[in-house]
């Protein structure tokens, strides 16, 4: 589905990114780790398309991926991207509404109708049906979270980007928030990528885990060489002993 090929950014004469080459098959729920500053937001960026590769391409299906956002795919930040002056209800409309009218967002008749109820079978599905009529300023941040997952899926995105969406979380409720994670990445057949910060996250909800590192390092030009995956690693086949051997080779190389 995803090809990556010979993929590098840069910005100015700092190298962010170096040498990618890397595919990705329909339905993979991949999971990017790597020490701050890596490129990982850059690499979901390109993804998204509001950045381009200095060199090399990325194609979806085939083609080249459009080199700005579309409603193939949705992105959740770890700030929570809500409208604060909408209540729950109408965030989710919101992506909808701006589709088939225009700046305005302004549906009226049917489209309204329609637009109301697929919102609001979303909120079902991130179980913020009782929310529907609050504004985001009286929702925890778990809830927000949640509102900004129902804004990115409302438009049935096939690829899924999320950078770092639980951080900010209590690890209570970014339990919860796997659940929930996985359960939409199975009913709605999602090609997930998710930059987190914690590898017992990103093993525990991938399928696969690449690891950002450099391959190469100047002491005199810190900034001449970017990162690429250092690790690649099939989750599905990696067993107990491997996983404890591989974390902790993984913890030293991105603290």
């Amino acid at each position: 589905m995803i090809e990556v090929e010979k993929v590098w950014k840069r910005y100015g004469d700092n190298t962010v990114l170096e040498d990618l080459s890397l595919s990705v098959k329909e339905g993979e729920f991949v999971t990017m780790v790597g020490a701050s500053g890596c490129g990982k937001s850059t690499f979901l960026n390109l993804l998204l398309g509001t950045q381009s590769a200095t060199q090399g391409e990325i194609r979806l299906d085939g083609e080249p991926i459009a080199a700005e956002p579309g409603p193939d795919r949705g992105i959740v930040f770890q700030q929570y991207s809500v409208f604060p002056h909408m209540t729950v209800l109408q965030n989710v409309m919101a992506a909808p509404a701006l589709a088939q009218s225009g700046i305005t967002g302004r549906l009226f008749g049917r489209a309204k109708r329609e637009a109301n109820q697929a919102a609001f079978e979303m909120l079902e599905r991130v179980g913020l049906t009782a929310s529907a009529d609050q504004y985001p300023q009286a929702l925890s941040g778990g809830m927000r979270q949640r509102l900004a997952i129902a804004q990115a899926l409302i438009a049935k995105p096939r690829i899924l980007l999320l950078d770092e969406p639980f951080g900010a979380l209590d690890p209570g409720i970014r339990n919860d928030m796997h659940v929930l994670l996985k359960n939409l990445w199975a009913s709605f057949g999602l090609t997930v990528f998710m930059v987190t910060h914690d590898l017992k996250e990103g093993f525990s909800l991938g399928t696969r885990l690449w690891v950002f590192d450099k391959r190469r390092h100047d002491p005199h030009a810190p900034q001449a060489y970017g990162a690429s995956v250092t690790y690649d690693l099939n989750l599905a086949t990696t067993s107990e002993d491997d996983y404890e051997k591989t974390l902790a080779q993984i913890d030293q190389r991105t603290e």
